[in-house]
């Protein structure tokens, strides 16, 4: 994982995600998920151009199997934007890196 981009767990979303001061973009992925691995790149760009806008971090669903049923999530890889601890934001399936970044200014 690129070293802007956090690890987010069952264990830590709540104190990292939902508490967190600084919007946070979470991609939902899973190892086996060819897509998911498509959309890394942009994931990993986004992280650094943000750098002190967002945090962006990623969930492996398999290791984590309650926090994406606590959002709902049936595909992956979804992104969800966190914002005061509320999701503002969601993009499911792959996407170009524009279309991720218009997701994401339209509620910063």
């Amino acid at each position: 994982m690129a070293e802007n981009l956090m690890d987010f767990t069952d264990q830590n979303f709540d104190s990292d995600v939902l508490e967190s001061d600084m919007p946070t973009l979470v991609d939902f992925w899973a190892e086996w998920c060819a897509p998911c691995k498509l959309i890394t790149p942009a994931v990993e760009a986004i992280a650094v151009e943000y750098a002190g806008k967002l945090r962006v971090g990623k969930l492996n669903i398999d290791e984590n199997p309650s926090t994406p049923s606590k959002f709902g999530i049936r595909s992956i890889p979804t992104l969800i934007l966190f914002k005061g601890g509320e999701a503002v934001e969601q993009v499911v399936g792959v996407r170009s890196k524009g279309d991720l970044k218009a997701a994401i200014d339209k509620s910063l």
